[in-house]
């Protein structure tokens, strides 16, 4: 006779670190992705920063899984700030960056980010994105 108590899931839960300077982009990116990117991911935590030092700040106190960081935030960029954290922080989170525009995914290689998304941002998009980065994650203990 077939079991019929449900099959238990496992949703990646994640810490996720947002850096713009820009707190419509911030909010658009919050309300576009939700609490429930995919079935199996759920964002727990968001912790905002506008200012670079408080990025560097935060990502080496650590606890975070995934960053975002907005590649058109003023004074600094967030692919550049993605080539320093990489080069700077071991064991530094995936990284996703927000591009200006689509052709600009080679800059994004450049940065060593994990993935890219362009403006505009499209919530279906940026949700897969964040699921699928969240999917390759390794499960620590």
């Amino acid at each position: 006779m077939p079991s019929t108590a449900p099959v238990p899931s496992t949703i990646r839960s994640l810490s996720v670190l947002l850096y713009s300077d820009d707190i419509a982009t911030r909010d658009a990116v919050r309300v576009g992705v939700g609490r429930r990117p995919a079935k199996d991911v759920e964002i727990e935590r968001w912790r905002e920063c506008a200012t670079a030092p408080a990025v560097i700040e935060a990502v080496e106190a650590g606890g975070y899984d995934v960053l975002l960081l907005d590649g058109e935030a003023t004074p600094v960029g967030g692919m550049g700030l993605c080539r320093q954290l990489k080069n700077e922080i071991f064991d530094c989170p995936p990284v996703i960056v927000l591009t200006g525009r689509p052709q600009d995914a080679w800059l994004a290689s450049w940065s060593l980010a994990d993935a890219a998304v362009p403006h505009p941002i499209d919530p279906l998009t940026l949700g897969a994105t964040i699921a699928d980065v969240a999917r390759r994650l390794v499960a620590t203990p």
